[in-house]
């Protein structure tokens, strides 16, 4: 079983940055392909960004390309996400996750949650 937790989250101003980590326990996250999903008050779990065990494949919604980069550091067991030139429609409560597939976009192939980091982007 694996353990999640997310970190970073909190309140910006439009166009920052912020990096979001998420530490994960228990198993190594090397045999899992990991994402983060959000999701905002009103709103659907919503898939942001993925990355494939080995860190060479990524993918995102088309929302946040170019703004936002996945990356994982399977030594460390963690799994970040740079995410530059904030928008409001960015706020919402990011969570961590892992699956088993080799790809996956959809929040029901993945098996384990972390409880969310909550980032808000207000002026």
């Amino acid at each position: 079983q694996v353990q999640l937790v997310e970190s970073g989250g909190r309140l910006v101003q439009p166009r920052d940055s912020l990096r979001l980590s998420c530490a994960a326990s228990g198993r190594t996250i090397a045999d899992y392909l990991m994402g983060w999903f959000r999701q905002a008050p009103g709103k659907e779990r919503e898939f942001v960004a993925a990355i494939s065990r080995n860190g060479i494949t990524t993918d995102y919604i088309d929302s946040v390309k170019g703004r936002f980069t996945i990356s994982r550091d399977n030594a460390a067991n963690t799994v970040h996400l740079q995410m530059n030139s904030l928008k409001p429609e960015d706020t919402a409560l990011y969570y961590c996750a892992a699956s088993r597939d080799s790809s996956a976009t959809y929040y029901r192939q993945y098996e384990y949650w972390g409880p969310g980091t909550q980032v808000t982007v207000s002026s």
